[in-house]
């Protein structure tokens, strides 16, 4: 008789087509193969013919689909089977410091980028459309740091941040000496900002190219009026520019918000959540209880409480400069 692992379910099919040949065959012991997609099937035939007992692995079970409402581990315990456990894997989280200080990172994060961010895009934008000798080539230098990922971004960084690194050297410059050694990543207090100013270097490109489509489609004509009726640069800016930008400015952001609150790999590998929990995120979290503390169904938890709550923030976003710009 084989035996049955009890995280596994089993389901019997009488006259089964395929049990029975295996019968005929003289085959009793384990079969493996793809169905339909379905995942890895483990199949046992008796002796009898027209009797097959088919033995799903976990990963076919329906429960899968709802890993947030069960204990499931990363590394199965044959010895400790996968129950049902509803929404304890959420007040588990709740419960957790730890986790209630990553969303605050990340929020804070989100909102100290953001506009940070932006501001650098609109900015350069601005800039290079202008009639600016060689626009083209400094487009292409200001959009270098997109290209590179963000895994070398971070190591060039990290030697900039060092002690004897580029921006305690300014420092010392600019302080004729008298500022001391800055340890950015291991400051509490710092290592949150050079994390801020890292990714608003590396991700403006992006939003700049989308400003500079935008403001190549604000009619050329308004400025000219604007100028008529005696206007500044100042002026035009607000009146003609930011306006004329709108849409964009809801793209822009909507998808920094988004991109800003996925904040892992720079935090990943130059602070790795520290120095005491100071740059930890909701990501990095979810991948810590997933991965290297093999409870997945906390993380599939947490994951979901992540999803909602990017998904609330971008749809209030785009309600408010809706509403706005229905009262206008």
């Amino acid at each position: 008789m084989p035996l049955y692992l009890s995280t596994w379910e089993l389901m019997i099919f009488a006259n089964a087509e395929w049990g029975g040949q295996l019968a005929r065959a003289g085959y009793a012991g384990i079969y493996r193969a793809q169905s339909g997609g379905v995942a890895r099937m483990t199949t046992v035939a008796s002796r009898h013919d027209g009797l097959g007992v088919a033995q799903y692995a976990w990963s076919s079970s329906p429960l899968r689909r709802y890993v947030d409402l069960i204990n499931q581990r990363l590394v199965p315990n044959l010895n400790v089977g996968t129950q049902f456990v509803g929404i304890n894997n959420y007040l588990r989280i709740l419960g957790q410091p730890e986790f209630l200080q990553a969303f605050r990172n990340t929020a804070l994060f989100t909102i100290l980028v953001t506009p940070l961010q932006s501001g650098f895009a609109l900015a350069a934008a601005m800039l290079l459309n202008t009639k600016l000798p060689a626009r083209n080539v400094f487009r292409g230098i200001f959009f270098l740091p997109t290209v590179i990922t963000m895994v070398v971004v971070s190591v060039i960084w990290f030697a900039l941040f060092r002690l004897d690194g580029f921006f305690n050297q300014l420092l010392w410059v600019v302080t004729g000496g008298n500022a001391p050694v800055v340890d950015w990543l291991h400051n509490p207090w710092l290592a949150m900002p050079a994390l801020i100013l890292l990714s608003a270097w590396q991700g403006f490109p992006f939003q700049m190219v989308v400003y500079l489509a935008g403001l190549q489609q604000i009619n050329p004509e308004l400025y000219e009026a604007a100028k008529v009726d005696g206007a500044k640069p100042w002026d035009e800016f607000w009146g003609v520019t930011m306006p004329g930008l709108r849409n964009t400015h809801i793209f822009v952001l909507v998808t920094t918000t988004i991109l800003a609150f996925k904040l892992f790999t720079q935090v990943n590998l130059m602070t790795q959540g520290g120095p005491e929990g100071a740059t930890q995120t909701v990501v990095r979290f979810i991948y810590e209880q997933g991965f290297t503390r093999g409870s997945v169904g906390v993380a599939a938890a947490a994951s979901v409480m992540f999803f909602l709550v990017v998904l609330a923030i971008s749809i209030a976003q785009r309600y408010i400069f809706t509403s706005e710009e229905e009262v206008r």
